[in-house]
């Protein structure tokens, strides 16, 4: 072959220096593109030769990736299809873009690195970001072919020669810049083939390059290596979403969630994704065990595009809420390089996102029909995702109304039809609205649940992080059903049977309890009223109501709109039992006495709502002891 040189085709400009600098923050990626070059290379040789189109035997087409620290050198060397200086002056020379000043233009509107390789088909050039020169060593499949050597140092002029290579297969070799000497070390370059080709379906060799003679290989042309760094295969090249469901076990798919995530507790199920149409996807999606702060559960969801990993952010490709789940997604039709403005525009994500919902809610209604009593087991788990979910996707909700639950404080647990029938007969006010009674913290509100379940009431359990958003989504889904803490009120305002009747004491009496609980309270914040109740209730109940409560817990999560949320003003009513004996004796009471007493009942409500705190609590505990003193 005659030597030759020429200029690569972006006609005046040198589109290097703009590789490396638009690029540089992304510079890591020059790995991953050049070795899914060598697998495409070597998956192109192998369809050749299923197709009978290649004379000779494949051999082990193993991928080696080699750094050389002495040398300064990284090399991916494949053998796969290989390439002829025709071919190499075809597809490395002519890059698909025309100049530097049209790429400065597009490259305004592109976002990051893999916006721009993927518009402008940089991904061979990338090896510039982090060399000042690469060389080609090629030969082709093609019976007789002369193996070919491309050089450039990062300026617009190549030299093409006959190359040394004597076996079919491609051999990259990247001299690096004084700027990248983080890649020649081992502990670096494994970082990244461990993030980007890990499951590469091609076997990946990675270690160091020893070169003992004048070109680095023994007389077999194998490359040499130093005794203390053998390489090895450092992917799986058949990973578990590759294959069939039929071919797996359960344990199989829980090595491979530990393989994905060595630290996490195994995972509580997951759905097996495959599709051919009307796009192509495969994966599996794992339940993990949710905790409250679910923020920490994010990005979990790995997306590979042929088995090189291409990004963890997928929000674009799933709904919202599946971001809790954990896994991963393989789609061909996704391209490699894939930009923020492809996922949201692209028709084929968006009928991957309405999959992939389709597929979860029905693996979890399976799961429900078939083994309720497992699935319930689950819930504790389960239940922040599955809410999320009908939250905010109407398409999950409509499928997830049979398989949400509801869980009262006796640890039972309900479809939504079915608690409505559980509590319609009993909770429903004199306006036909059923009441759904809740706590937030049953411990603490022991009280105000035990006097709900002496009138034949039922409480739910409802502390997740989304409870306040999912309930006054069911609010509005439900017909005629409204949600209120057990301490919202009295019970008999909360769910109003009938017009409440009057209470034991004379308009001045009430008048003047009235008077003495405000003196003893002495707060503002503080609504004293004096309401008609069971004597069997509390003396004195200290409520919020729901309307205000929601509004405050709103705020606490940022929500609603709310910037003031610190600063949200506490609104207490105090209910006087006008019918409790302590209330009588208060009132018979007088001087210093009577505001003791008042105060000493306010503060045991206090006390049933884990407000009482501070120099308030040390007064009311030696106010009880002098009190007890002088019985």
């Amino acid at each position: 072959m005659v030597q030759e040189k020429g200029t690569i085709s972006i006609h005046t400009e040198n589109i290097f220096p703009i590789i490396k600098k638009f690029l540089y923050s992304d510079n890591e990626i020059f790995l991953r593109e050049l070795v899914s070059n060598a697998v495409d290379a070597t998956q192109k040789v192998k369809r050749l030769a299923a197709l009978g189109q290649m004379n000779g035997d494949l051999g082990d087409l193993t991928i080696k990736v080699e750094f050389d620290k002495e040398a300064r050198t990284i090399s991916i060397t494949d053998k796969g299809i290989g390439m002829t200086a025709e071919e190499v002056k075809k597809y490395i020379n002519q890059i698909a873009f025309s100049g530097a000043t049209e790429f400065m233009e597009k490259f305004k509107e592109a976002s990051d690195a893999n916006e721009i390789i993927g518009r402008f088909g940089l991904g061979f050039y990338s090896a510039f970001m982090v060399a000042d020169k690469v060389e080609i060593q090629t030969v082709s499949y093609q019976e007789g072919a002369t193996p070919a050597r491309w050089v450039c140092d990062g300026s617009t002029e190549f030299e093409i020669s006959e190359g040394s290579r004597t076996e079919r297969g491609t051999e990259v070799i990247l001299y690096l810049n004084a700027e990248s000497e983080e890649f020649l070390e081992k502990h670096r370059l494994q970082s990244i083939l461990d993030k980007y080709a890990k499951f590469l379906p091609v076997p990946i060799q990675f270690g160091t390059k020893t070169e003992t003679n004048e070109d680095g290989v023994d007389e077999k042309g194998a490359p040499k290596y130093s005794t203390t760094d053998v390489p090895n295969i450092i992917n799986n090249t058949n990973p578990v979403w590759t294959k069939q469901p039929t071919e797996l076990m359960d344990e199989d798919y829980l090595n491979f969630y530990r393989e994905l995530y060595p630290m996490s507790e195994d995972p509580l199920f997951w759905i097996h994704l495959n599709v051919d149409y009307p796009f192509n996807l495969t994966g599996v999606l794992y339940f993990p065990k949710l905790k409250n702060d679910f923020e920490i559960q994010r990005n979990k969801i790995k997306l590979f595009s042929r088995q090189v990993f291409i990004t963890d952010e997928v929000k674009d490709i799933v709904p919202e809420f599946l971001m809790l789940l954990h896994g991963v997604i393989d789609s061909p039709d996704i391209p490699l390089n894939v930009s923020r403005s492809f996922l949201q525009a692209d028709s084929n994500v968006k009928k991957i996102n309405n999959y992939i919902t389709r597929k979860v809610a029905d693996k979890l209604h399976e799961l429900f029909k078939k083994d309720r009593k497992s699935y319930e087991e689950k819930w504790e788990d389960i239940g922040l995702f599955v809410k999320y979910g009908a939250l905010s996707e109407e398409k999950f909700f409509e499928k997830a109304k049979d398989f949400v639950l509801l869980t009262n404080t006796s640890k039972e647990h309900f479809t939504l039809e079915e608690y409505k029938i559980r509590v319609k007969d009993f909770q429903t006010d004199k306006n036909d609205s059923t009441v759904y009674l809740y706590t937030v913290d049953a411990e603490r509100q022991d009280g105000y649940i035990s006097s709900a379940n002496k009138k034949g009431y039922d409480v739910l359990v409802m502390n997740s992080p989304i409870d306040n958003h999912f309930m006054q989504h069911l609010e509005m889904k439900l017909e005629k059903v409204s949600f209120k803490r057990v301490d919202a009120d009295v019970l008999d305002k909360i769910i109003q049977k009938e017009d409440a009747a009057g209470h034991k004491l004379t308009e001045e009496e009430t008048t003047r309890i009235k008077e003495v609980f405000d003196k003893a309270i002495a707060n503002p914040s503080m609504k004293v009223e004096v309401e008609s109740l069971s004597d069997e209730e509390m003396p004195v109940t200290i409520t919020m109501e729901e309307w205000m409560r929601r509004m405050k817990d709103m705020a606490k999560m940022g929500g609603g709109g709310m910037q003031f949320h610190g600063a949200f003003p506490d609104h207490y009513k105090v209910s006087i039992n006008g019918n409790h004996s302590l209330v009588q004796r208060i009132l018979t009471t007088e001087g210093e006495m009577q505001t003791a007493l008042a105060r000493q009942a306010f503060d045991l409500a206090l006390l049933s709502q884990g407000m009482l705190k501070g120099a308030d609590l040390t007064a009311f505990v030696e106010r009880s002891v002098q009190t007890m003193s002088s019985q």
